[in-house]
């Protein structure tokens, strides 16, 4: 078993093409003996995304803070701390952050995704 402080994980730039402003903390995964599943933790600063995109896994995602888009193929949907996503395997999927201040979420996807 492991505990661990969640902004003590080291962030990471996402590199993505597409991607703007955007970091990613691993808080649980590979290193941690975790076979089945990945938990991230992702920030985007003000007027940050990820990119648009899609692929061939699902992803559970709890906003923890901040405001912001989730674009989709149906259309722009808001999203803010409280809230609860989930995204399909093959939806085209982009989070936007259009508030100001940092949109911070987790997202869990299977652990053979990355």
């Amino acid at each position: 078993m492991n505990i661990k402080v969640a902004e003590k994980v080291t962030a990471r730039r996402v590199q993505m093409d597409g991607a703007a402003d955007v970091s990613m903390r691993m808080l649980i995964g590979p290193d941690d003996g975790a076979p089945n599943f990945n938990m991230r933790m992702f920030e985007l600063a003000p007027g940050g995304h990820t990119p648009l995109h899609r692929h061939a896994w699902e992803h559970e995602v709890y906003i923890l803070a901040g405001s912001g888009t989730l674009r989709t193929e149906d259309g722009d949907r808001p999203i803010a701390a409280g809230n609860c996503v989930f995204v399909p395997c093959e939806d085209l999927h982009q989070f936007a952050n259009t508030g100001g201040a940092t949109l911070r979420f987790l997202c869990l996807v299977p652990s053979d995704s990355a």
